[in-house]
């Protein structure tokens, strides 16, 4: 039970924010596109509340963990988009769904910086460290999961975008059908073929923009 609790509190921040962070970036992006369905909704917002899900954030999470699952899933409230509002549906479509994991890569960035100042300056703070880690990783495991190309996952909201318009149609309808083919991928262990190498480049990404500080500091 104490290690329960001690890996709730190193990784209930960071996976706030980057729920959070998310969610309001697809809303933000939508708003600029011009669709304000999820501003009038009040979901163009920072304030967690407006965006964790009781059932999926964290009922789903905690009982996963508790029976020994090989993988914790869980989701947040989409954020309502009317994509026939946008000023160009189909194009400006691949700008609102990126924007949520731009969203978590810029996150990780910063949870990364903060690792690299802490270890610069010798901090004893092993809690802020542990931290700033589980916030790297969960950011880069958000990213990598909503980048999937298939809807309505962020990367499938690509696809359908740069796809023509032809297949584009045909490949929407897969969405009804989304999260049961990712939950399967899940269980028959294969989606790791795409997390693990997506993160792993997105993660090399973030460190070569960091190198100049890691150099100036050490």
């Amino acid at each position: 039970m104490n290690e329960l609790v001690q890996t709730f509190a190193v990784y209930a921040l960071p996976i706030v924010f980057a729920i959070t962070l998310h969610e309001a970036a697809h809303a933000y992006a939508a708003k600029y596109f011009g669709d304000t369905t999820a501003y009038a909704q009040g979901r163009m917002s920072m304030n967690p509340l407006k965006h964790i899900d009781p059932i999926g954030t964290l009922l789903i999470p905690i009982v996963l963990y508790f029976v020994g699952s090989p993988f914790l899933f869980g989701y947040a409230k989409p954020v309502p988009v009317n994509f026939g509002n946008l000023r160009n549906p189909k194009k400006q479509m691949a700008f609102v769904a990126l924007a949520g994991p731009l969203a978590n890569l810029a996150m990780a960035l910063m949870w990364l910086v903060l690792m690299i100042f802490l270890h610069a300056f010798n901090s004893g703070e092993e809690f802020f460290m542990r931290m700033a880690q589980a916030g790297v990783l969960t950011n880069l495991v958000i990213f990598a999961f909503n980048m999937f190309p298939i809807p309505p996952l962020d990367g499938g909201r690509i696809m359908t975008s740069i796809l023509p318009h032809k297949y584009a149609y045909k490949f929407a309808q897969l969405e009804p059908y989304g999260f049961f083919i990712v939950l399967g991928l899940m269980f028959l262990n294969v989606l790791h073929f795409w997390m693990g190498p997506v993160m792993g480049i997105a993660k090399t990404g973030l460190l070569l923009l960091v190198s100049p500080l890691t150099f100036f500091l050490n």
